[in-house]
């Protein structure tokens, strides 16, 4: 048992969706006045509409993740600060971040800017969720680095 807890703490992917969960559930409300649509809805249908974005967003950190490890050859690439993983990890977000929200507010039609969105011209895409996936990652890949140093730094002593 002790051997299965000790596996399931180094686990780089499980730190990723949670603390991906964490900070995206927060920025999803927070950024809520720059969308059409939710004036008028129930807290109720907004809350679930956070939750189910934020899951949206767990997913394209994790495959962030796993592209990561790919490129970089290891898991591990978030310990060394492995640039390859870094580029990669940002790189294949930020590419997932626009395409969905082109689709988004385009063919799919599922959500609509309102005109407090400031607008990146070339993209045409909206900038909080462009600056979403810059700046939460950042946070994410520190804690989660820190997370499993201090494991290895206490299984060491």
């Amino acid at each position: 048992m002790r051997y299965l807890v000790d596996r399931i703490s180094q686990c780089a992917e499980l730190y990723i969706a949670f603390f991906a969960f964490l900070l995206n559930f927060v920025w999803e409300l927070l950024h809520l006045p720059l969308f059409n649509g939710l004036d008028d809805t129930h807290h109720y249908v907004v809350i679930l509409h956070c939750t189910k974005a934020t899951f949206g967003d767990v997913v394209i950190s994790l495959a962030a993740f796993y592209c990561a490890c790919f490129f970089s050859g290891t898991r591990d690439w978030i310990l060394t600060s492995d640039k390859v993983g870094l580029v990669v990890f940002f790189t294949v977000g930020l590419l997932i971040t626009i395409g969905f929200e082109l689709l988004a507010t385009g063919p799919l039609n599922r959500w609509e800017y309102s005109p407090l969105m400031p607008i990146i011209p070339v993209i045409r895409v909206g900038l909080s969720p462009v600056m979403q996936w810059i700046i939460i990652p950042l946070i994410q890949l520190w804690i989660v680095r820190r997370v499993l140093l201090s494991y290895r730094v206490q299984q060491q002593s």
